[in-house]
């Protein structure tokens, strides 16, 4: 190897290094300024509000649904306290805006075009992560789910698109799930895959998000 090759091999590595640092701290930020979002509205719900309290409420649902609809942030923290606050009531209500809220993600992420996936990719040095998703492109579920099959090298990993919905279960009830994108980030993922069909997707939600809630339901009085 000449020692221009060796050089540009080691620009690309730094080049490489700075990106990736640059979209760590972009995720520090959102994930810290979520989890400030979230004690400022723990603040302002009490229960000294009285007549304005439901209007309040309402808002909070909404900033809570898009929290979890985002990825790397941490909404489940709000989720928990509308419950403990509300109790039964809460509970019902935090249990359908995390089903809305998890569906929009998915559904965004199915919306995401591929290209735009690889151009992402490509801006990491992700080369070989972007021909797999250009391969991925045009086919179709069943097709996709081969591919990933064949493709992958690590048993863990095979075994874990092998079983996929248990994987994502797990994966939305994980504590600090935050960390590896939240129940946004993991929506969007499964959207953007499309090894899953929404109404698949759907039920495994019901089930997946309903441990928590359904405690607080039968508990919160």
């Amino acid at each position: 190897m000449t020692t221009e090759s060796q050089l540009s091999i080691r620009s690309t590595r730094r080049i490489r290094i700075v990106k990736v640092s640059l979209l760590f701290v972009i995720l520090i930020v959102l994930h810290f300024t979520g989890e400030w979002l979230e004690e400022w509205i723990d603040q302002q719900i009490i229960p000294q509000h009285g007549q304005l309290l439901d209007l309040l409420m309402l808002g909070v649902v909404l900033i809570y649904i898009l929290l979890m609809a985002a990825p790397f942030m941490p909404g489940i923290e709000i989720g928990l306290g509308l419950m403990m606050l509300f109790g039964s009531k809460g509970a019902v209500l935090v249990y359908l805006s995390t089903l809305a809220a998890l569906s929009i993600s998915y559904l965004v992420g199915r919306r995401i075009p591929p290209g735009l996936v690889c151009r992402f990719l490509q801006w990491l040095h992700l080369d070989r992560a972007c021909a797999l998703v250009r391969q991925l492109e045009p086919l179709r579920r069943g097709e996709r789910l081969k591919l990933l099959q064949d493709r992958l090298p690590d048993k863990a990993a095979l075994f874990l698109v092998n079983h996929r919905y248990l994987t994502i279960a797990v994966a939305l009830n994980m504590p600090g799930n935050a960390l590896i994108g939240g129940g946004g980030g993991i929506g969007l993922l499964v959207g953007m895959s499309r090894i899953i069909p929404y109404w698949g997707y759907l039920m495994l939600l019901v089930v997946a998000v309903a441990p928590v809630p359904l405690w607080f339901y039968l508990n919160g009085g």
